[in-house]
This record gives C-alpha cells, structure tokens and sequence, in this order.
C-alpha cells in the first residue's frame, strides 16, 4: 500500500510534514491501533535558515527527506527541535543528519541530547535547552517549556511567540489518521476523540496528574494553535483539545457508562456477563462487553480507552490455577496503573473446586480506589439463584 504524505502550511512560515502509518499494528509494539497513527514533524522556514520539530519513525526516513526536500533545501536546515526521544518521533533524524552533514544545530532537554547519542550512535552539534528558556533562530522567537512525564521524563514543547502556535509533540495527541489535518470539520473532530481519549489512557494514562501541571505552566500564552506530533492540528477551536484533556485528567465520567470486561475459558462467565449487559441495557445504560474467550480477543487498548470514561465497570473472570485468570489480572493491573479509581464496580467470577479469583479482583479494584458494589461469585454454570443475584447487583452498580 502507498504511504499517505500531506504536505500543508500551518500559518504562512509552518509547514506540516505528516506521514500516515497504516502498516503498523500495535503502538509501542503493545497497543493494538487497526486505526493507524499519524507522525507529524513540522517545518519553520525562518529568515537565512529553516528549523525542523521532531521526524517520522525509522522506517519513512527515505520519504521523509524527500518531502523535506519537496519544500526546502535540506541544506537550509539550521536547527533541529527533539521534543520527546521516542523512536516514532526521532528515529528519522540518524538519516537527516546524515544528508545534512551533520550541520543542524540539535536543540533538546539534556536528557535527549545524551539519548541521541546513545540511541542512534551518531554525532550532532547538539545544544541543551532549559525550561522556559526563549531563543530567536532565523529570525522567529521560540520558548521551550518542558512537560515532564507526557509522556516521558525528557518531553519539551515549543512555543512559537510569533504565531502564537504551540508545537506540542505527544501532548494533545491521538490515534488514528484523521481524513482532514486541521479541526476545521466538526464531524471529523467527533469521529476523531475517541482516539484521542484512547491514546491518553493508553500513553498518558499513568501519568494523568502531569496534564494539569503542563496545561498550567501554559496558561497565559494566548496560543492559538496547537500542533500535535500525532493526530488533527488544532487552529480553529484549540482550547477544545486543552479542556477533553483536562477532563480525562481530572477522572471526568460519562453518565451511564458501563464497560463490561469479561474472560470465559468455556462460557460461564461469559453466561453471567451477557446476563448483566441485558440487564443493563434494559436500564438504557450505555454499555459496551469485551469478551475475551477460546474464540475471540478484543482490543486490549480499545478497551482501556472505554473503561478511561466510565462511570461502571464489570470484571467477569474465572479462577485459574488458583489465582485470577491471566489475561484478565493483566487487564486489572493496566486499570489500576493508568485509569482514576472512581468507578462503581461490579466482580463475577466462576471456580470448578477452589474460589480465588473473585475475592482478589475486588481486592486489587478497592486498592486502586474503585467502589466495588458486589462479588458474585458461583460454581460451574449460573443457576437461577445466582441470575437473580445478578440482576440484584446490576441494580446496585448504578445506584448512587
């Protein structure tokens, strides 16, 4: 399949270089994404130089000196801005530097201007900056403002004081390759969320407590645009991103909003949650299963950008070889470590001749913060006692 480029101007001097990664199939090699992601570098063509923020992943290096080239001379490249180390977003410049000579000047956290080096075995004129420090390269004026933890240690943001922009790597990201590059569409936009709120709680997610502090560190900026390393620019309603990010952050709910996670080994879990998910759509909730089962594995990330939001969460599980049903602890330790624990809950869970499973998702759901409102627990196949008592505790979950 062709790789997808776009090529547009951000504001007159900044141009968007975006590739468009369909081939790959889990982020991180770890999150499934069928949807793609974007890599967005962008291009500031200054007075006597050009500066380059961030790259495209190892594999689109070749293109992407291309499309430098189908806007700039490379040689006219003066300065390079690593926002974050990561791979998907450094691993194209090893090959820029080579066409280059290596001349550009790398301006970096100190932390990446070491990682460089270590990553990639290369040399480069590299220059550390400091938080909050503000510098004038070809003629435009730029701020970094360092972002810790979003999503790692050594993340910066640039801010160009000219147009007001906010270059903001992995911050107000998200997955998928949206059909337009600017949010100038609102029936994009509302197909595109989605993805943004399961990339925050799949990359973000452990580190939610750091949004506010970024988003505070910039508040008096007056930006507005913001120019994402992943996903839509933001040029028509910015503040729109800030604040669904904000509210992800802050543990925001959707009212109503059940996600049911349920592993079966031969279905009597899956029985007992199917019982549940009727139940609850009788009561209009929103509800959405995931059925992990001898036949089908959903998105482990779709999932997680689901559970991110809602108000209730089910956990069906078997026990297994007395303890908790592997996949499904992996899933809890993921909800534990990256999702607020302020949900209502709801535990189901079989055993053959030993229960161990139930009582230890209750305890690791209660030590993670969240309100288990009953553990139903049965042996074998749910007979008629144990379907009442699902449906008794379906009426709890939702009962303030």
């Amino acid at each position: 399949m062709p790789v997808k480029i776009s090529v547009d101007k951000v504001t007159d001097d900044l141009y968007i270089l975006r590739v468009d990664d369909v081939e790959v199939a889990y982020f991180e090699a770890l999150w499934e994404i069928a949807e793609g992601v974007t890599y967005n570098a962008y291009l500031l063509v200054g007075d006597g130089g050009c500066i380059l923020f961030d790259s495209w992943k190892a594999r689109y290096a070749g293109q992407m000196v291309e499309t430098i080239r189908s806007v700039v001379d490379l040689r006219d490249i003066t300065h390079i801005v690593i926002h974050h180390m990561e791979q998907d977003h450094s691993g194209a410049i090893p090959e820029i530097l080579r066409v280059t000579d290596s001349r550009p000047v790398v301006l970096a956290h100190p932390m990446a201007c070491q990682m460089l080096g270590l990553f990639y075995g290369v040399n480069a004129r590299v220059r550390p900056v400091k938080d909050g420090e503000e510098v004038d390269v070809a003629g435009r004026r730029l701020r970094f403002i360092y972002v810790p933890w979003l999503h790692w240690p050594e993340t910066i943001t640039t801010y160009y004081a000219d147009q007001k922009a906010l270059l903001s790597c992995d911050v107000f990201g998200g997955f998928s390759t949206p059909d337009k590059i600017f949010d100038d569409d609102d029936e994009v936009v509302e197909k595109y969320l989605p993805h943004v709120r399961k990339y925050f709680a799949s990359v973000i997610g452990a580190y939610r407590q750091h949004v506010n502090k970024a988003v505070q560190k910039m508040a008096g900026l007056g930006i507005r645009l913001i120019a994402p390393a992943h996903g839509l620019v933001w040029r028509r309603v910015p503040r729109r991103v800030v604040n669904y990010h904000e509210a992800l952050a802050n543990g925001s709910q959707e009212r109503g909003k059940v996600t049911i996670i349920c592993a079966s080994m031969y279905g009597e879990c899956l029985h007992a949650a199917r019982i549940v998910m009727n139940e609850l759509k009788k009561r209009r909730a929103n509800a959405k299963i995931y059925e992990i089962t001898d036949t089908a594995r959903p998105s482990i990330s779709d999932l997680q950008g689901d559970v991110f939001d809602s108000e209730a969460i089910v956990v069906a599980a078997p026990t297994y070889e007395s303890d908790i049903f592997p996949i499904a602890r992996w899933i809890i330790e993921m909800i534990q470590k990256k999702t607020p624990g302020n949900k209502s809950a709801l535990i189901i869970s079989s055993y053959g001749w030993g229960e161990q499973a139930g009582k230890k998702l209750a305890e690791m759901l209660r030590a993670a913060g969240h309100d288990v409102k009953d553990l139903v627990v049965f042996r074998g196949r749910p007979d008629s006692e144990t379907e009442e008592k699902l449906r008794e505790a379906t009426d709890k979950l939702l009962t303030e």
